[in-house]
């Protein structure tokens, strides 16, 4: 248990919530050799009411903090990755109606969530043309009645094939670009699980089909101020960024186990006890102090996210301040470009301790390099140092879209 551990208050830890991160981390390594999905601990997260953790308590939620929100997070990725990504999209759409007073927003997703609900997202177009960011949706909206008719292909649809709701994108009949939500069982929407990534091989990232849907015109939202988007932006990569860190303790975890259950070293190692080696000790302390660096950085995201937080909470139909929602896309910018490199450097060096029969199927030890490089690989760590290098010299702003 991580020293931080003590940051995350009881409402936002039950003891169920501990037994499920056990639960999930023992079946990780299966689940991900026979690409088997987790409805049955989506099931149970949503029974714990996991996805409500930004909630009030006065709403059903556990009213925690952006950092209690992170390490949660953190602790799920660490069991199980896939799953914490699952989550992503929910803790970004969900933060667009926290309070509960922001306008645009329907009551009833609210309660959803409040009971356990899952949003995922469907907004990606493979054939969408994009220009810094921008591009045209080919997914519309018709009039049909008193509401509307919806038809597209998205692509990358994370969590949406577990999700009970989701987040489309797409053109109204007026032209504007806005986004709906909608409930994945209606007719007419197909979710297909097409994903074939080397890594996070279960997260329901696959191609969402939407056969004229019917949307109500209430399930409509128009898109908010661009300081909104961009704060949403942030939260979505910071996400993803605390499911390498939970990659990272994972790492740590089974480097220990693995050196602690080995009975014999190399012919020249300085010590016949593995675990007493002090090379191997060496890389297991290496590990743990990545570990510690990229735990401390995204918590330290957290706090920056909070300030925006609190500030929205003071006043919900006012955009947060530019300078905070700045300030934390900035740090969850600079923590991405270093977590990215040390997870990938843990998980390259997790093999040193084993050895050769570290690297078979059986052990499938090789799945956090895989999850650690597919996550890394969301909107690459080269962009983001460049946005930061340019706003360390030039106080260029970061862009307020892009996973920003």
């Amino acid at each position: 248990m991580s020293e931080f551990s003590h940051s995350l208050p009881e409402a936002a830890r039950p003891r169920e919530l501990e037994a499920l991160f056990a639960e999930i981390a023992a079946g990780a390594s299966g689940r991900d050799s026979r690409r088997e999905h987790p409805f049955d601990l989506l099931a149970k997260l949503r029974a714990v009411r996991f996805g409500a953790l930004r909630l009030p308590v006065a709403d059903g939620g556990a009213g925690a903090s952006w950092r209690e929100t992170l390490w949660a997070v953190i602790r799920l990725a660490e069991a199980d990755s896939s799953v914490a990504h699952i989550f992503r999209n929910h803790l970004f759409v969900t933060e667009r109606f926290v309070t509960g007073r922001e306008p645009g927003y329907h009551a009833k997703w609210r309660r959803s969530v409040a009971e356990g609900g899952l949003i995922g997202l469907a907004t990606t177009e493979l054939d969408r043309r994009q220009t810094g960011g921008r591009g045209d949706l080919r997914t519309v909206l018709r009039p049909d009645g008193d509401g509307f008719r919806l038809d597209g292909t998205k692509f990358y649809s994370t969590g949406t094939l577990y999700a009970d709701w989701t987040l489309v994108r797409a053109i109204a009949p007026d032209g504007e670009d806005v986004s709906l939500i909608v409930p994945t069982g209606r007719d007419g929407i197909e979710r297909l699980d097409d994903w074939d990534g080397i890594g996070q091989r279960v997260t329901g990232t696959g191609t969402t089909n939407f056969r004229g849907v019917r949307v109500e015109a209430d399930e409509i939202i128009r898109d908010p101020a661009p300081a909104i988007t961009a704060f949403a932006s942030t939260i979505a990569q910071t996400i993803v960024t605390a499911a390498n860190v939970g990659v990272l303790r994972a790492v740590l975890r089974d480097a220990k186990a693995l050196l602690r259950s080995r009975t014999r070293n190399f012919y020249f190692a300085p010590s016949p006890v593995p675990s007493e080696d002090p090379v191997l000790q060496q890389i297991v302390g290496r590990i743990a102090s990545d570990a510690f660096v990229a735990e401390a950085a995204l918590l330290a995201v957290g706090d920056a996210l909070e300030r925006v937080a609190r500030a929205r909470a003071e006043e919900p139909d006012a955009a947060p301040p530019p300078r905070l929602s700045h300030d934390a896309s900035v740090a969850a910018a600079k923590t991405k470009v270093v977590v990215d490199e040390l997870v990938l450097r843990s998980a390259t060096a997790l093999f040193d301790v084993g050895g050769a029969s570290a690297a078979t199927l059986r052990q499938n030890l090789d799945r956090h390099w895989r999850n650690a490089r597919t996550l890394s690989s969301h909107n690459p760590a080269s962009y983001k140092a460049l946005a930061v290098g340019a706003y360390e010299l030039h106080g260029t702003e970061l862009p307020g879209i892009g996973f920003f």
